[in-house]
């Protein structure tokens, strides 16, 4: 059972749109459809929401201490409320999925992920869940820092909010431990949009 959603991105108006924020975007669709608001607090560094589903409390967090420390602001909420890393769903950007193709998976490494390996380190554990947000790679390893902290084209755009509300509709099983089904839902590809135009 899902009882910490935590987006990744980096704070700041100048990477709101980039593709590295993908976490952020799920998070705040979320709130939005729970009418959750993200407010600033400071003891986890970062955005907070707390909700409660049948009696359930659950907690979204977007870390606010850019990307490559999100591990502190994860580690502060996780242990002040008690939260096992199993307990936990990571949601972020994932180079070597393309646009419009969302996948869920327990544990596992960070494959060069800075936010999850400060995750990791923090938590000292890589067993919790994460939600891996499609993004596409450009095709050249030098070109990839560039590439994740830069605005998506439309069409890229189009297909990742498309998949993130698709993928939300699996939050219900989440929260009340059905992980094979969460995990065939979200699997379940919804209509693809033309990521050619």
């Amino acid at each position: 059972m899902i009882k910490l959603f935590v987006g990744l991105g980096n704070p700041g108006f100048e990477y709101e749109g980039t593709r590295h924020n993908a976490g952020f975007w799920w998070i705040e669709a979320l709130a939005a459809k729970q009418k959750l608001a993200l407010n600033p607090d400071r003891a986890y560094k970062g955005l907070v929401a707390r909700g409660n589903t049948s009696g359930q409390a659950f907690w979204l967090l977007e870390p606010q201490t850019f990307m490559n420390l999100s591990g502190q602001s994860v580690g502060a909420l996780a242990n002040f409320y008690k939260i096992k890393p199993d307990e936990i769903l990571v949601i972020h950007d994932e180079l070597d999925i393309p646009p419009g193709q969302i996948k869920i998976k327990f544990g596992g490494g960070h494959a060069g992920h800075n936010g999850l390996r400060d995750i990791h380190a923090k938590l000292g554990s890589s067993d919790y869940w994460r939600l891996r947000i499609g993004i596409g790679h450009p095709g050249i390893k030098e070109e990839v820092i560039n590439w994740v902290l830069q605005k998506p084209m439309a069409a890229h755009r189009d297909a990742i909010h498309a998949n993130i509300a698709h993928s939300l509709e699996a939050v219900p099983l989440l929260l009340s431990g059905k992980m094979d089904a969460a995990t065939k839902l979200i699997h379940t590809k919804p209509k693809q949009p033309d990521l050619k135009a």
